[in-house]
């Protein structure tokens, strides 16, 4: 039902200076893989073959990452290293790449509405921030959860977990209901409130599922926290005239946009992989 993923990947990352100076910070590697490959996975796995990717100055690595090198393939054909590059070509071959840019750093909210025309204005659609790594080792991968539900209720979803109450000014946090286990009637969002006015420890992560209505409310939005267009206050009105879902989803996060976050993702794979091998 849902064959397309925005990804949202036009942030300078200054978090991780001076390595995303060239490189965008999408192209990080986790192992052997880019940021960005594991989230299109996620969504390959949740039955999207259609891969939106908003991008910015400096970002040619990503559309380069999802195309062919002849150089490189003529190089390494019939050597041990062409099996290294299988996944990848198994991606590119499945599924189709659009790319527009987002001029200006004016927010997620707007970085989603310059999508819009890659996604079309019909069918709902997935977003992916690919600096939140999930993982689900027992099951289904997040989005492919998020799907599933989406499929019940036919309406926004945005993914969430809880965090400590000192950490909820980081994170867009919403206020709701309890409807069924682990997914709440959303009845308000706030983009990193302070921690004494939070109304939850539900935070917002970077994974969604929008209906194409959202643009409309979008193109409405005024610029909110540090005076960008949030995603958060797009949302926070939908839900207050119609529904939004928030879903505590099942798996493990990782903060790849921070280098904490980034590390500690760097040794689960890597124990994932040397626990493979035995």
């Amino acid at each position: 039902m849902i064959k397309k993923c925005l990804f949202p990947a036009a942030g300078y990352g200054t978090r991780f200076l001076p390595a995303t100076k060239a490189m965008p910070k999408e192209m990080l590697p986790v192992l052997t893989k880019p940021l960005i490959q594991y989230g299109v996975e996620e969504a390959i796995a949740g039955g999207c073959d259609v891969m939106s990717i908003i991008t910015g100055r400096g970002k040619r690595a990503i559309t380069d990452h999802f195309d062919i090198s002849y150089e490189l393939e003529h190089q390494i054909k019939g050597s041990s290293k062409e099996e290294m590059l299988n996944d990848i070509r198994k991606i590119i071959e499945k599924c189709t790449f659009t790319y527009t840019r987002q001029n200006e750093m004016k927010g997620l909210g707007d970085a989603i509405y310059k999508g819009r025309m890659l996604v079309g204005e019909t069918d709902p659609f997935a977003v992916i921030l690919a600096d939140d790594l999930c993982v689900n080792p027992k099951g289904d991968g997040v989005l492919t959860q998020m799907i599933k539900l989406y499929e019940k209720y036919k309406c926004c979803i945005v993914a969430c977990m809880e965090v400590p109450k000192e950490d909820v000014h980081k994170y867009g946090v919403i206020e709701g209901s309890k409807i069924e286990d682990g997914v709440f009637m959303v009845s308000n969002m706030v983009e990193k409130p302070n921690n004494d006015k939070a109304p939850s420890n539900l935070a917002v992560i970077g994974r969604y599922i929008l209906t194409p209505s959202i643009f409309e409310v979008i193109s409405k939005t005024k610029p909110g926290k540090n005076g960008e267009l949030q995603i958060t206050d797009a949302l926070c009105t939908q839900a207050k005239s119609g529904m939004v879902l928030a879903y505590k989803f099942k798996g493990k996060r990782f903060d790849c946009g921070s280098v904490d976050g980034f590390v500690e993702a760097t040794n689960y794979f890597y124990d994932l992989e040397k626990k493979a091998k035995k």
